[in-house]
C-alpha cells in the first residue's frame, strides 16, 4: 500500500512488537533551520539588491528574487527526504515493514514462515516472499546492516535466508 498522507499513521505505532528496527534518514537540516538560514540569506539579498536598485540598477531586483526562489526549491527538496524512516518488527508469525520515502509511504506484511533474508550486491538486504522483495537497511551502514541481519536470523530459521 502507498499512500502520500501527511497524517500517516504507522501499522506499528500500536503494535507491541517483540523484534523492532527503526531507523531515519541521516539529516541535520530541520524547518526551523531551514527558515533561519533562508530568511537570513533572503534578507541580505534583497538588502544588496535594493541598494543598487536605489543606485540606478534596478534589473538586478528580479534576479534576486530569481536567486531566492532557487534557493527556496533547494532548501524544500532537502526537507522532503528529512521525514524519510524505515521500521520493520517481527511479531509472532508477522513481519511487519514501515517505509517512508520522499513523502510516499508504503506499507508490507509477511508470514514469518514463508519470508526469506536475501543479500543482493552492494550488500544491500532485503526481504523476499512470494515473488516480493522489499529492500530494508536502506539508511544503515555497514555494521548497523550486519547487526539488523543478525538480530533477523536470530528470529528467523536458518532455512529462510539464501544469496
Amino acid at each position: 500500500m502507498v499512500t502520500r498522507e501527511a497524517s500517516f499513521e504507522s501499522i506499528l505505532e500500536h503494535d507491541s512488537a517483540g523484534f523492532t528496527y527503526f531507523k531515519r534518514y541521516a539529516s541535520s537540516f530541520d524547518l526551523r533551520l531551514l527558515l533561519l538560514v533562508f530568511g537570513s540569506l533572503a534578507l541580505l539579498s534583497m538588502v544588496i539588491a535594493t541598494g543598487f536598485a536605489v543606485a540606478g540598477a534596478w534589473l538586478i531586483l528580479p534576479f534576486a528574487g530569481i536567486e531566492m526562489f532557487a534557493l527556496g526549491c533547494v532548501g524544500w527538496l532537502a526537507l522532503r527526504r528529512a521525514g524519510d524512516f524505515e521500521r520493520l518488527a517481527v511479531r509472532g508469525d508477522r513481519v511487519l515493514v514501515e517505509i517512508r520515502e520522499r513523502g510516499f509511504s508504503q506499507q508490507f506484511e509477511f508470514n514469518r514462515c514463508w519470508v526469506r533474508l536475501v543479500f543482493g550486491v552492494a550488500g544491500s538486504v532485503a526481504l523476499r516472499s512470494h515473488g516480493k522483495d522489499v529492500v530494508i537497511g536502506r539508511y544503515c551502514d555497514d555494521e548497523s546492516r550486519r547487526e539488523l541481519v543478525q538480530g533477523l536470523r536470530n528470529r528467523f530459521d536458518g532455512n529462510q535466508i539464501s544469496n
